[in-house]
């Protein structure tokens, strides 16, 4: 069997076993070196927590399990293609391979695609519908700018970042 299905075979028997336990059906593993460091089930409705999905509180687990806020060299293997949340959060933590064994298409029919939302967060932030986003600017106050606050404190240069890194 090879590892790809190990794990995925995984994501989905968590999945199962959540459903058991009266939950949404996802389940989702972080790999980092062919060894699992963390696991996570969906726990929205347990946790009233709207943000408590399987790949969420796996990707926490592991950044505990590694004792960082980085994930670079993790991979994720989930039971159900990840919501655009989800993705985002595996891109700003340095995940880089992500393996589901359900799709959008295949979750459509039982109302668990987020294909839609996906599409719809493509669009510019202020064509979107069903949100209203508006930046509003600010002027510097008495504490000074809080981006430049921020790098002066962590002793860092402006543009001296390539890439948001999760800091």
């Amino acid at each position: 069997m090879s590892d790809t299905k190990r794990f995925l075979d995984e994501a989905i028997a968590l999945a199962f076993d959540n459903v058991d336990e009266g939950g949404r059906p996802f389940g989702a593993v972080v790999v980092k070196d062919g060894a699992v460091v963390a696991r996570g089930v969906n726990r929205m409705a347990v946790d009233c927590d709207p943000t408590a999905h399987a790949e969420l509180l796996a990707l926490r687990a592991a950044g505990k399990a590694l004792g960082a806020p980085r994930l670079d060299g993790c991979a994720v293997y989930a039971s159900g293609q990840p919501c655009p949340m989800c993705f985002a959060a595996m891109r700003m933590c340095g995940v880089d391979r992500v393996f589901f064994a359900y799709s959008n298409d295949e979750a459509e029919p039982y109302g668990l695609s987020t294909a839609s939302i996906a599409a719809e967060l493509a669009r510019p932030v202020d064509e979107q519908e069903g949100i209203q986003a508006a930046h509003i600017p600010q002027a510097q106050g008495a504490r000074g700018h809080l981006y430049e606050t921020w790098l002066q404190r962590n002793g860092l240069q402006r543009n001296s970042l390539k890439r948001y890194d999760g800091a």
